[in-house]
């Protein structure tokens, strides 16, 4: 079994990489250690998960009572 719906999946995991932060060895990678700066610098797209949402619509379900 294949994926369902290959673009939503590309669609949320692509999302799920904007977020506010960034793990503190990411910092330590890119701008060493003497550095002392904030993971969301590091992060282009800033997404709030509260405010807002990322509306893709599901995948049509055949009705049940068609058969």
């Amino acid at each position: 079994m294949g994926i369902k719906n290959p673009k939503k999946k590309a669609t949320l995991e692509k999302k799920a990489k904007q977020t506010k932060w960034a793990p503190i060895w990411a910092v330590l990678k890119k701008y060493g250690v003497g550095k002392k700066i904030h993971p969301s610098s590091l992060t282009r797209h800033r997404r709030s998960w509260k405010r807002t949402k990322l509306h893709i619509k599901p995948r049509k379900q055949r009705k049940s009572h068609f058969g």
